[in-house]
Formats: structure tokens, sequence, C-alpha cells
């Protein structure tokens, strides 16, 4: 028996990007485990990537070419030959952009975070056709988009400095569920005396572990921010010094703070206006005392109509109480503007001919309904979706499945396993999984550049997406030499070399050692230095006023709630939250038996006082609705959901849900305030108990 070690890095969509060691016996990975010798993994994994082999090796991997012969929702295919799909799909994306490269669509987001399997020779390809662009913002495009109008880009607190904080506020996510190796430097920090305080609409497994629980009402955490910033002026619980030499419009910001008093900010909320006074007073006092106080903002925060006012608002506070000045102080959202990525070299935008339209894959089941138009352009006739499952994690649901259902749009889909989008497929393409394939990544989570080596063959017919691309564009006749670059080549290219930060990266040596720490300062703006227009923390921001927006941070009220919209809320007084289920990550990882064992089925959290004034008892089959439609889960009738709010954690497939739908059966295409994202816990329901 020949056994190998192979390095290799976890793909998913997750802040934790972790180093991974696979054993290979004979041509067979056996097991998948955390190296622990990569100073954030340190030898552990999730649940879920450690059971990554079963998933590569579970028995409903597609390993063929496939073709419907079925409707489309139906999900019946016959096996077809490789030549026979690549013909099949050339011919027709040829025939489209003879009349209108535009009406091709590529649909993907993360369901690979590598930089070569991403977005490298698939933008090739359509660059060169001319296609529409995605606007890929269906996670982080809003808390980005804020945070670097405030920080200049989207560098924060190294994860390695945050169990020497002494207050730890853990905002708007659950990291025991979707950030594992930040929860333990949060608790070696709590060990160690630190106080950890989570602000979340629910008590999370997250917020049970921590001192404190501020239970918020959903898309209010901006006036949250700015009854913190009210009385940390007014209690003069500032670091003067920094803000006059590291920040831009204190003045300004002082002003807008003084209409956010406690009072208020309680009444917004919906909690009381000594949660916001004793926050406030912790943090403020705990930076004066000279201790580091950081903030662990997630994506929870922004998934609301102000959801980038709302990070911008909060990533305004370390800068007034000069929390950046320590290592283990400051924020982190992402830290993925670290990394020096050479995004144009993978991507090749100068293929381009002209600058084709941008359509936003948050309102994807619109745009696909929509028809020709001056204003829109060619109707949508063929979608290429990699890398993503829209179908069940698109907003407004039944919409999404009514335009994928359209007989006139050709769909292709590269896969792994039978989702609810390869359903609607008209083509399907066997993908690799991350054993099987070559790969270079950043994290948005720590700070070190990763390698990922493939471990086993691809497995049946499967191809790599770089290699169904490169295919692609020699039957599409496309002769520039950059179709023909390797995976290896590719990847070589993924970071700049020449960058301070990156130390002059080898890719060679990457892929041996499997990862390296970026070259950053412990505290990356302790002598201010931000990489915004002024060089300042912008309390006041220029481009914001010239993009249309409010140049200080202020609230935006959710688009539906009891207060900004009364109507609506008469008919569905109940806000909904879906935030990830543990044993997910995204719509990944669902069809695999033991974690959907682990998870259950599909269930919804509500409060006592919410049940029972429905007539709704424990463990019940309940109908969730609104007018964009419903789906139907098991109640849990429990107080970690605050009164007024039911949470469904998400995202099961729809074809593995009670009655084939899921949460985003009543989610909505409107988008945030600034990033154009969608938002998902912006969403009022009526829960009743599911017919018979």
């Amino acid at each position: 028996m020949t056994t190998t070690q192979v390095r290799a890095t976890c793909p998913h969509d997750c802040p934790d990007t972790c180093a991974l060691l696979v054993t290979v016996e004979d041509g067979v990975a056996t097991e998948v485990k955390g190296d622990p010798a990569h100073p954030t993994t340190a030898g552990v994994l999730c649940t879920k990537v450690s059971r990554y082999a079963e998933r590569t090796y579970h028995p409903e991997r597609l390993l063929y070419p496939l073709r419907r012969i079925g409707k489309k929702g139906e999900g019946k295919f016959e096996r077809i030959s490789w030549d026979e799909a690549l013909d099949t799909i050339a011919a027709r994306l040829t025939s489209i952009a003879a009349v209108a490269p535009e009406a091709i669509l590529p649909y993907s987001y993360c369901g690979t975070m590598g930089l070569v399997q991403g977005e490298s020779m698939s933008a090739r390809f359509f660059h060169q056709l001319g296609a529409s662009l995605l606007d890929r913002t269906i996670c982080a495009s809003a808390g980005g988009t804020g945070y670097r109008y405030t920080v200049g880009a989207t560098i924060g607190t190294d994860l390695e400095q945050f169990q020497n904080a002494k207050l730890i506020l853990i905002w708007g996510g659950n990291p025991i569920a979707s950030n594992l190796h930040f929860w333990t430097r949060a608790q070696e920090a709590k060990r160690r005396g630190a106080t950890l305080i989570a602000i979340d609409p629910y008590r999370s497994l997250t917020a049970e572990k921590c001192h404190q629980h501020i239970a918020l009402l959903p898309g209010t955490d901006a006036a949250l921010a700015l009854g913190m910033m009210h009385v940390l002026i007014a209690e003069d619980l500032l670091d003067a010094d920094y803000i006059a030499d590291h920040t831009l419009g204190f003045e300004q910001l002082k002003l807008r703070a003084a209409d956010w008093p406690p009072e208020r900010v309680a009444a917004t909320c919906g909690i009381t206006a000594d949660e916001v006074l004793q926050l406030a007073r912790l943090y403020g006092r705990t930076a004066r005392a000279g201790e580091p106080v950081a903030i662990r903002a997630n994506y929870g925060v922004q998934r609301v109509r102000g959801g980038g006012m709302a990070v911008r608002n909060i990533a305004c506070l370390p800068a007034l109480v000069g929390a950046w000045r320590l290592p283990a102080g400051g924020m982190l959202l992402s830290s993925s503007g670290s990394f020096p990525v050479r995004r144009a070299a993978l991507a090749r935008p100068d293929l381009l001919a002209r600058q084709p339209r941008t359509i936003n894959m948050s309102t994807i089941g619109d745009d696909l309904l929509r028809p020709a138009s001056a204003a829109f352009g060619p109707q949508v006739q063929a979608v290429v979706v990699y890398n993503a499952n829209p179908l069940a994690v698109a907003p407004d649901s039944a919409q999404v499945a009514r335009g994928f259902a359209r007989e006139d749009l050709f769909t292709v889909v590269l896969e792994h396993f039978q989702t609810d989008t390869v359903d609607y497929a008209d083509i399907v393409l066997p993908a690799t999984t991350q054993l099987e394939h070559v790969d270079a990544h950043l994290a948005y989570g720590h700070l070190y550049m990763m390698a990922n080596n493939a471990a086993i063959a691809p497995m049946g017919e499967a191809k790599a997406n770089t290699e169904i691309f490169r295919l692609l564009a020699a039957r599409m006749g496309f002769d520039d030499p950059c179709f023909k670059e390797s995976d290896d080549a590719l990847a070589a290219q993924a970071f700049d070399a020449g960058d301070a930060r990156a130390v002059h990266v080898d890719w060679e040596t990457l892929k041996q050692k499997g990862w390296q720490k970026l070259a950053m300062p412990d505290a990356p703006f302790a002598a201010g230095g931000f990489p915004t227009p002024s060089g300042k923390c912008e309390f006041y921001s220029a481009a914001m006023a010239a993009d249309g927006l409010d140049p200080l941070p202020d609230y935006i009220a959710p688009w539906e709630s009891k207060a900004s919209n009364p109507g609506l809320a008469a008919k569905y007084p109940l806000a909904m939250i879906s935030p990830p289920a543990r044993n997910f990550l995204n719509s990944t990882f669902v069809n695999v038996k033991s974690l959907r064992a682990a998870e259950g089925e599909p269930h919804l959290d509500m409060h006592p006082d919410d049940s029972a004034a429905r007539g709704i008892v424990h463990h019940q089959m309940v109908r969730i609705f609104n007018d964009r439609g419903s789906f139907v889960a098991k109640a849990r009738v429990t107080d970690k959901a605050r009164p007024g709010l039911v949470v469904g954690l998400s995202v099961w497939w729809k074809k593995l849900g009670t009655d084939g739908k899921n949460a985003n059966e009543v989610t909505s295409q409107r988008l945030t305030d600034m990033g154009r994202a969608p938002t998902f816990y912006d969403t009022l329901v009526q829960v009743e108990a599911a017919p018979d």
C-alpha cells in the first residue's frame, strides 16, 4: 500500500479557510484533517469539512455529462459524452452571441473561494465572449462597501490577536457555527478575563456562551452604534489625540450622534436605554484604561435595507476610542483587502471588446423574466451556472424558479451533485471537488496565502472548472494564448510577488508548504495610515456624498418592519431572519446524510408569546408566509427568538425541505442602501398551523 499526505485548503465560503492534510492510500483519500502546524487551523476542522471525503465519494456525485430529457425542474436526464456536451453548448452560445452576446449570463459565487477555480479561466471565457457581467453581491458587498467608505479597505484586526482583547463585541454573527477558529480565540480571551458580548436578534449558540446578549430588533444595528457614539461623546470616553490625528469629520459626527440619545435608540432597537448606556460605557472605559477592545462584525448585520450604513457606523467606533492603537484592538469584518491579489491577471478584463451590461445576482428572479428593452438590453437567453445554487440561495425563490423554468432559456450547470438548480439545467457538467484539482486561496478571516494540491485523480469524468472553460474556449475558436494556461500557471499569477505584503511569494514553495502569512503590521492603523482618500478614518465621507449617499453615519430603517411599514406589519407581524444552520454551509453539505441527520429537519424558532397567540405548540408543523410565498417547517417554541421574531436556520435544498421549499420563498429581491446586496433579514411574515 502506498500512503501519502497532501497539503490542501478548505475551499468553502467561511472566514477560517483551513489548512488541510489529506491522507491518500493507493489513490483514495481516506482522511481529511486540519494541519496542526497552521497557526489558525491548529489541527481543528469543523464538523462539515472533517467529513469532506464523505462528500467527495458520495454515491450521488455527478460523474458524467448529462442532457435534460424531462421538463425543466423535473430533474430527468440522460448521460451523454463530453464531446456531445461541449458541441451542444458551443453551438448554442455561438448562435446567441452572433446576435447579442449580452444575452448570455454567467452565474457564480463562492461554491469555491479559490482564485483559480473561481473567476480565472471562466472570467476570461465570458470576457472574450462579450457576455453580461454578473454583479456578485449576494453575501458581503453591502457591509464591505460601508466599511471601505470608512476605513478604506477590508483590512482589520489580525485573528491571532483576539485572545489578547479585554472586551470583544461579537456583532451580527454566530462564530460557533460559521467562524470556529475565531471562537477558539474568543474563548481563550474569556479565560484570560475578557468580557464577551453578543449583539444579535437571536440567542444563537454563540450568544448563549457570552457574558451578555443584546437582542435588538433586526435591521436596527446602525441605531445602536449611533447610540454608543452619543454616549462616548457625551461622557468624553474618547481618544482625543487619535481623533485629531487620524480621523476626518468628528465635529459633523458629533452633531449627528447628538440626535441619538439612549432613549431614542432603545425605542428603535427594542432594547432598554440602560443596555445602550452600559455597552457604550464598558467599551469606552475599557479602551480608556489602555486595554484592547475589539469588534468582530459579521455579515448578519448587513442583510437589511440599511446594512451598509450599519457596518459603516460600527466601523467608526474603534477610531473614536483609539482602539486601533493596540494589536488586539480595532475591528474585523473581513481581511480580504489585505491580500495583494492580481485579479486582472487572472480574469483578463482586457479581453472585453466593449463594456457589457451588468446584471445583479440578487435580482436574478426578476431579471430572467425581463423582456428585451432599451433600458435592460436583450432578454437573457442562456445562463451558465458554476460554484452556485441560485434555486436554493437566491431571494424570492418562486420567482427564481419561474425564471429558470423558461423553456427558451438555455441553462448549463457545472456541479458535484443534483442540486435544485441542476434540476432546471439543459446540460449538466460534472465538476471536480477540492480534493481533485489545484487552487490558490486568500482568506477573509486570517492573513495566510494558501495553496491547494490535488490529492486524488478526478472521479469518473469530472473536470475542473478551468478545464471545462478551456475546452469551451477551444470549441468556440478563442485562440488567445491565455486560454491554454495551466492551473499551476494561473495559481502562480494569483498573488503579486512584488508586493511587500506577499514577501516574494513563490507558487512552488507555497504548494509545498501549504500556506504563508502576509507581512502586515501587528496593529494596521496604530498610527493612522488608513487607505481612504484622506488617509484617515472618515466619519465624514466625501466619496459617499459623491455617490449620492449621506456622508455621515445615519440610521436607515428596514424595508419591512412594524416601525417603517405598519400597514404591512398589520398583515405580517413577525420579523424573520434565516441565519446559517450549523451543519450546512450556505447550501453546501445539505445532501450529506450524516450532516443532514445532525441538523434534523427544517424548523422555525418562535417565542412562546408568539406561538401562544397563534395556538401553535412545540414541534407542530407550521406554514410561514407573506405575499411572496410560503414554506413549511416544524415549530420550536423557545425564548432564543425574541418576541416578534421568528428564525429559520438555513439554507436547505428545496427538494429536501418539508414541502419542497425553503426560507427564500419569503425573502425579497429588494436591495441594500449601498453595495446592491440582498436583504434576506429584512422580511415580515405570518405563521399559522400547517394544513394536514
